[in-house]
C-alpha cells in the first residue's frame, strides 16, 4: 500500500487529519471513507487505498479530530457520544467534511461516501441531512433513528447489514426501512444471514460483543458496493 497524503481541514470546530489517495486519473469521482467508533485507523486507510485502485480519489476522513483513536470500548463510546446525542452537530461536521472534499482541485463534481459501523451511520446521517451526493454505502452501520428531521434524500443509499448484528435489532431495521421508504427514492438493503457486527473487519473476533469477521459476507459486500456505485456514476 502506498503512503497516503495527509490533508488537514476543519470540521465540527476541530482540526481534522484525513488520509488521501489519488486515483490513477485526475478526472475521477471522490469517495469519503467513514471510520468506526474507534477512529480513523489502518482499516479505513486500507479501504481508501483499495478504492483508489478502483479509480476513485479516496479520503479516509477524521470525524473526531486530530486523528484520535480509542483504545477500549469505553473510550470508543466516549468518542462517538457527542455525535450520537447531537445530530445537528453530527450533520454539521459531515457537511463541512464533504464541503472540504469538494473544494479540492481533484474534485470532478461526483461525491460518494462509504462507512463502517459508526461510519456507516455517518454515511446515512449525511444522506438524511439532504446533502447532495451521488451515493453512499453503509457497511454494518448503526441504523438507529435520528433526533433531527430526515430530509428528502438527494443521494442513493446501499445498506449492507449483518442479520445477526446484536447492535441493530429487527425493530430498528424495520423502522429504518420505513424511514427510507418515506424519504428515499433509490435505496437498497442487503442482509447477510450469518453475519454479525463488524463482519468486514478481519480483526473482529469478539463473540461477547457480537463483532465477528465473515470473509464471504465481506467480499460480497465490497462487490455489491462497486456494482451499486458503478451503476450510478454517470
Amino acid at each position: 500500500m502506498n503512503s497516503p497524503e495527509i490533508l488537514i481541514y476543519r470540521a465540527g470546530g476541530k482540526e481534522c487529519h484525513a488520509s488521501f489517495f489519488k486515483a490513477g486519473s485526475n478526472d475521477a469521482p471522490t469517495v469519503l471513507v467513514g471510520h468506526t467508533w474507534k477512529g480513523k485507523s489502518d482499516f479505513e486507510i486500507e479501504k481508501a487505498s483499495a478504492l483508489s485502485k478502483l479509480g476513485y480519489h479516496a479520503i479516509a476522513i477524521d470525524l473526531f479530530g486530530e486523528a484520535k483513536l480509542g483504545s477500549s470500548v469505553e473510550e470508543n463510546q466516549t468518542l462517538i457520544e457527542p455525535f450520537i446525542s447531537d445530530r445537528f452537530y453530527f450533520r454539521k461536521t459531515l457537511q463541512e467534511t464533504a464541503n472540504f472534499a469538494e473544494s479540492l482541485n481533484t474534485f470532478n463534481g461526483k461525491l460518494f461516501m462509504i462507512g463502517f459501523c459508526f461510519g456507516g451511520l455517518a454515511t446515512i446521517e449525511l444522506a438524511r441531512s439532504g446533502y447532495k451526493f451521488v451515493a453512499g454505502a453503509s457497511f454494518h452501520g448503526l441504523l438507529n433513528g435520528s433526533s433531527v428531521k430526515t430530509e428528502r434524500l438527494n443521494s442513493s443509499l446501499l445498506i449492507l447489514h449483518g442479520y445477526k448484528d446484536p447492535m441493530v435489532t429487527p425493530e430498528v431495521v424495520t423502522s429504518f426501512q420505513n424511514e427510507m421508504d418515506t424519504y428515499a427514492d433509490d435505496w437498497k438493503f442487503i442482509s447477510y444471514g450469518d453475519a454479525y457486527h463488524a463482519f468486514t473487519n478481519p480483526l473482529a473476533n469478539d463473540t461477547a460483543l457480537g463483532t465477528i469477521y465473515n470473509e464471504n459476507a465481506a467480499k460480497d459486500a465490497w462487490s455489491q458496493m462497486q456494482i451499486f456505485f458503478n451503476s450510478r456514476i454517470s
